[in-house]
């Protein structure tokens, strides 16, 4: 066993016997309860996405260490009502990845992402109750736009998908189609909500096959026009002047300045 893996199962070990002193003694941790630390958990998962987007791997280290005191505080938890031990969680997941892995621990052959991406989605269905449906795993409190992908990647691992991925543009033309259509019959109508709904999802779609993370892109987008924008409210409040008071023509000439100074 190598050094470092040592040092880590000493550290586990520490940090288990601290969990205990914590939840005996500490009155706030004496308090929580699965369900009061769900919404800290997802804090936290949303921290650890920034630190993950902004390429800090001193802050990937701290949110990683806070969302691993979350999995240890529910498996302490969970041992004390009798739900399940840390130990159990450690196994299920050791069983789960050597099954899920068969062209490792079996003889499967899968030679790119993809076939395995295919395969651990088969796996699951031959795990799960036959009464349940393909997209059944995929959690209703995800995101839309998380959800929307993890449910086309479902779809895809039981073959129901595109052959080539030109092949989506046409459907995204399609809903784009239709959701003009709507727009130039009732804007306000429940109907063009729903086309632009699908347009979305077909938009979704693309990304997947062409291997773009849809989310990703978007949180790439919104960091963009957070800048551009910072840079137009910077330079409109050094001209003394307030965006309020700006035509839309002078707040574009400050907005192609951001960009320049972007490529710059």
């Amino acid at each position: 066993m190598s050094e470092e893996r040592v040092k880590a199962l000493e550290n586990f070990n520490q940090l288990l016997d601290i969990m205990d002193d914590l939840r005996a003694k500490c009155p706030w941790d004496k308090e929580q309860t699965i369900d009061s630390l769900r919404k800290l958990t997802i804090e936290e998962v949303y921290e650890l996405s920034d630190a993950i987007l902004s390429s800090n791997p001193v802050q990937l280290k701290k949110e990683l260490g806070d969302l691993l005191l979350h999995i240890v505080f529910y498996a302490k938890i969970g041992s004390e009502k009798g739900y399940f031990t840390l130990s159990e969680v450690i196994q299920l997941l050791i069983d789960k990845l050597i099954f899920r892995h068969p062209h490792i621990y079996g003889n499967v052959d899968a030679n790119d992402a993809r076939t395995v991406e295919e395969n651990w989605e088969k796996i699951k269905l031959t795990e799960k109750d036959r009464e349940k449906r393909v997209l059944s795993g995929v959690p209703s409190s995800l995101p839309p736009l998380i959800k929307a992908f993890r449910i086309q990647q479902k779809a895809r691992g039981v073959g129901f998908d595109w052959e080539k991925p030109d092949q989506v543009w046409d459907k995204v033309q399609e809903e784009l189609s239709e959701l003009m259509d709507e727009l130039k019959k009732d804007p306000t109508s429940k109907q063009a909500e729903q086309e632009f709904g699908d347009l979305l999802f077909a938009l979704i779609n693309a990304g997947r096959l062409y291997n773009i993370d849809p989310e990703q892109a978007l949180e790439i987008t919104n960091r963009k026009f957070i800048q551009r924008f910072n840079y137009l409210e910077e330079q409109t409040l050094l001209k003394g002047r307030s965006l309020h008071d700006m035509t839309l023509e002078e707040m574009e000439r400050i907005w192609q300045e951001a960009k320049k100074y972007e490529s710059d």
